[in-house]
């Protein structure tokens, strides 16, 4: 993955921008994000997938292999978990020096809720071997990378499969996987950047040393330079979005509201521990009020609502922000915090806004 310093974006870049979808910020007003309009990020092709054919292997280091269809897996006990999802790559492009890779503003998110078998049941009945420590999860999407012909693949640590809440989800929103968000199963591990939900699932393999794959070693890494292995890219980090107030400009999406006060609304999450507070400023950071939060959602993985009436000072033009903290404490910063790959960037969103 290289660098641009150039404002233009690369042909490369506009191709994947057409393959992969942002969701509009204005469907922040729906708890539950139409499919539709769910982020989508693939990283290779969406893979035709026959489901009479489709099976799922549990493997490796277990005591009693399992090989199911589908069908067989909806007969299994089932669960409903709503969660919001962010890909870890989300704000790239706000970057200076820009990674050149899928060009995300701040729209990389949706919420969802998913239907499927609780990933613990699953490794229970396959009863892991003492001497197992990860959880390999394999794709059917093949493709190359960094000059590595791979499939997708990536890992967790046995204890956090177990006790993450993760579900291996055949249903999405009440309907069956659509085929670009991983039909016919998927992983949802919540809490967890996007790249850790792998889609079209076909094997859960123990291993007994961790997993070397390339999306696992050398890509979602947290570094400033190539040559560092850097840390791993794992739980999102504390975030929130305003929906865009009033009409937007065609071309720049720049806004323009009337009359006060004036209603804002967003979404904040954060990966890490549910959102504690939302403040929103309308001078670009230096001043902040506290905004009204509502969980309209059940459960802790899905983004809360906040609102705020808003009566400006004056007339003109405004630079608006939000920034979430979650019960730890950890909040957005003011700036984004450069790395080579473009992740976890969740300064905090500005919203161009004049005032009439």
């Amino acid at each position: 993955m290289g660098v641009s310093s150039e404002s233009g974006i690369t042909h490369e870049e506009l191709r994947l921008a057409a393959r992969n979808h942002a969701m509009p910020l204005e469907a922040l007003r729906w708890p539950i994000t139409p499919v539709g309009l769910h982020y989508l990020l693939v990283h290779y092709d969406v893979p035709l997938v026959d489901p009479a054919t489709w099976r799922l292997e549990v493997g490796g280091t277990v005591a009693q292999p399992l090989l199911t269809t589908l069908d067989e897996l909806r007969e299994w006990p089932s669960v409903e978990l709503t969660a919001t999802m962010e890909c870890a790559g989300n704000g790239r492009a706000l970057f200076e020096p820009r990674p050149l890779s899928q060009p995300w503003l701040t729209e990389a998110v949706g919420t969802a809720i998913w239907r499927g078998v609780p990933l613990a049941a699953l490794l229970d009945e396959a009863r892991p071997g003492s001497d197992a420590v990860e959880v390999v999860f394999s794709a059917l999407d093949r493709g190359l990378e960094g000059g590595i012909e791979q499939r997708y693949a990536r890992s967790l640590p046995l204890a956090e499969a177990r006790e993450s809440g993760a579900v291996l989800a055949y249903e999405m929103n009440g309907a069956p996987l659509p085929p670009q968000h991983g039909f016919p199963l998927r992983l949802v591990v919540p809490g967890w950047y996007g790249m850790t939900n792998v889609k079209w699932l076909t094997a859960v393999t123990l291993t007994t040393e961790p997993f070397a794959g390339y999306q696992q070693a050398m890509s979602y890494r947290y570094r400033q330079h190539e040559d560092e292995p850097g840390r791993p890219v794992t739980r999102m980090r504390p975030r929130s979005l305003l929906v865009p107030p009033g009409l937007p400009d065609f071309f720049t999406r720049e806004r323009v509201v009337e009359g006060s006060p004036i209603a804002l609304e967003g979404r904040a999450w954060s990966g890490g521990a549910p959102v504690a507070r939302v403040e929103v400023s309308d001078d670009g950071g230096a001043s902040w009020l506290e905004a009204r939060l509502t969980r309209d959602l059940e459960g802790p993985w899905a983004w809360v609502r906040f609102e705020l009436e808003w009566e400006p000072p004056r007339t003109g033009a405004f630079v608006l922000c939000s920034r979430a903290t979650d019960e730890t404490g950890a909040t957005q910063p003011l700036e984004p915090e450069w790395n080579v790959g473009g992740y976890e960037n969740n300064a905090v969103q500005r919203v161009s806004v004049t005032v009439r």
